[in-house]
């Protein structure tokens, strides 16, 4: 995303906060007032001491009197900066709120084809980013112009030419920052991708980490780390080097000003053309004039590494959403299941599957099978409609799917897959996702019918026992006997069972058999299983090879045709 349409949608974000953006502009305003006028305070008793001797009591009045701007001064900027923090928190997570609520309704599309670390990233790092730069924006950049400005007009006011020649000299230090700024912003964009990359390596390292070890490929992922840690320096150095120019550069032009209006301010007071106090005050005023040129050259240098991160976030936020739902609810599910004419690929330039056709009975059991890639899970997919068919339509009772909201038709299936999803939580609270209302009776109940609650019994805390998102203490068999009581626990009208028993040992998975059986009876089940002789019973077995369905039919039907499924089946035994 571009420059300008990020700092578009950024300022978009700043609308309904436009009374705190009031708020934080007045207070600039006065602060700014109070921080010039008490130089002027100053010059009185620095003619006084000059030109009428010393007097206490004038000195302490006046002085009384800067202490009191002064105040008024401090206050103003701490209002300032409070609404300027609230301003930019808000923002921040409001941004956040908005990525987080895209990545909800997102196609699965997207999450599949972008490494979740980069994902991670923008959400996290670029949006902190963001908001640091937001913060240094609010809160140096309104009084930095208002000091310019305040500064200039009481210049000028005091003494029309030393003015006109700040006025002369201050492009110089315009041209220099927008110079520099103008490099930075591609850098840090840079930057901010290779942390993105970073971070999904780490992301990906960690997830995988047992397999790291156990192929011994520690020296390889540490030499990509050290790739991408490389890669990161270096553009970071580049981002930094060239915004670290800008406050030298700005300085030096600044001391000429200040050499200037020194010399000629001199020469004035030597022709008696003004106070000594009030030299002392322009100069003050030049200081004053020429130091936000350098906070704001630091601030906008800041503000292009926070819009370059905003860019990030914002195309997350901007990318194609899922269809919209209908507003049709799935209803008194029956089961019934018709697959037309389906075509699908998850590229458009590689079909996957074509011309697919099947139909079942409400109540059937149906066994998914074929070799690996054939296009078993990417039913799977279309029957959830984590994606949607290219062309074709399946629908479940006589509705389209497309024509129902994805709520009511995920409700009516109930998935156990080979790989678990748990959440960090106790064992209770991941065993009823599918049904929050159950009681701890109905809970212990459904663990026993699918032989969990032994284990679950001997935790630590029993079912009060938190466990983490990857399960912790767990074996995978009884992460995956816990996916299976939450399903027995919610039992929708239909089922889909990927490798639910890829886990578990032969003896506990002939024990939840029954189990199995008592959840199926009834509902429509799908079954995708390697182990052909786990789906002999079942009522209609697919026989999928590249994305077709090549035979179909029972067990006996499909071994009497002595075809790709015969095969199948005998080399497993072979």
């Amino acid at each position: 995303m571009n420059r300008k349409r990020s700092a578009g949608k950024l300022f978009a974000y700043l609308k309904p906060f436009r009374v705190n953006i009031g708020i934080s502009l007045a207070c600039a305003i006065i602060n700014v007032i109070m921080v010039l006028y008490v130089p002027i305070i100053i010059t009185k008793a620095i003619d006084i001491i000059a030109y009428d001797g010393f007097d206490l009591t004038m000195i302490t009045g006046i002085l009384l009197r800067a202490f009191i701007v002064a105040l008024i001064g401090g206050l103003s900027q701490l209002v300032m900066n409070d609404q300027n923090n609230r301003i930019a928190f808000n923002i921040v997570k409001n941004i956040r709120n908005d990525a987080f609520k895209k990545l909800q309704i997102l196609p699965l599309k997207y999450l599949d084809t972008n490494p979740h670390g980069s994902i991670v990233s923008r959400l996290i790092a670029d949006v902190d980013q963001l908001s640091d730069g937001l913060i240094m924006g609010f809160t140096q950049l309104f009084t930095g112009v208002m000091t310019i400005l305040g500064t200039l007009i009481f210049m000028l006011n005091m003494n029309l030419k030393i003015g006109l020649i700040v006025v002369v000299l201050t492009p110089i230090s315009l041209f220099i920052a927008r110079f520099i700024t103008s490099r930075t912003y591609s850098l840090f964009k840079k930057q901010s991708e290779i942390r993105g990359e970073q971070t999904g390596l780490i992301n990906e390292t960690l997830n995988n980490i047992r397999v790291v070890k156990a192929y011994s490929h520690e020296d390889e992922i540490l030499s990509k780390y050290k790739t991408v840690n490389d890669e990161l320096q270096g553009a970071s150095l580049r981002a930094v080097f060239y915004s670290s120019i800008t406050n030298p550069a700005t300085r030096f032009v600044n001391s000429l000003i200040y050499a200037a209006v020194t010399l000629f301010g001199a020469m004035v007071v030597i022709n008696g053309g003004m106070s000594i106090g009030t030299l002392v005050c322009f100069l003050s005023y030049a200081t004053q004039y020429t130091k936000p040129f350098n906070e704001i050259t630091g601030v906008i240098t800041e503000l292009q590494n926070a819009i370059a991160c905003a860019g990030r976030v914002f195309e997350l936020i901007d990318e194609e959403e899922e269809i919209p739902d209908k507003d049709n609810v799935l209803k008194d599910v029956k089961g019934k299941i018709e697959i037309k004419d389906v075509d699908f690929s998850y590229l458009l330039d590689k079909p996957l599957i074509t011309d697919l056709n099947v139909s079942v009975n409400p109540g059937e059991r149906v066994a998914i099978v074929g070799p690996t890639g054939c296009g078993k899970t990417t039913i799977i997919n279309l029957l959830m409609r984590f994606y949607d068919v290219n062309d074709g339509s399946v629908s479940v009772d006589g509705n389209d799917i497309r024509d129902i909201t994805r709520l009511s038709l995920r409700r009516s299936y109930g998935m156990v897959l080979q790989e678990t999803w748990l959440r960090n939580a106790t064992v209770l609270d991941n065993i009823r996702i599918g049904k929050p209302d159950a009681t701890l009776e109905e809970v212990i109940n459904a663990a026993k019918e699918c032989h969990a609650h032994s284990f679950i019994r001997r935790l630590e805390k029993g079912y009060d026992t938190v466990i983490s998102e990857d399960g912790g203490q767990l074996s995978q068999g009884q992460k995956q006997l816990l996916c299976i009581t939450r399903i027995m626990l919610s039992l929708p009208p239909m089922l889909i069972l990927d490798e639910a028993t890829s886990s578990i040992d032969t003896r506990t998975e002939l024990k939840i058999q029954d189990a199995f059986m008592k959840m199926m009876k009834g509902r429509t089940t799908f079954i995708v299983a390697h182990r052909l002789s786990t789906i002999k019973n079942s009522d209609l077995i697919l026989v999928m090879q590249d994305g077709h369905v090549v035979e179909q039919g029972n067990h006996e039907t499909l071994m009497k045709q002595n075809g790709f499924y015969h095969k199948l089946y005998n080399s497993q035994f072979s």
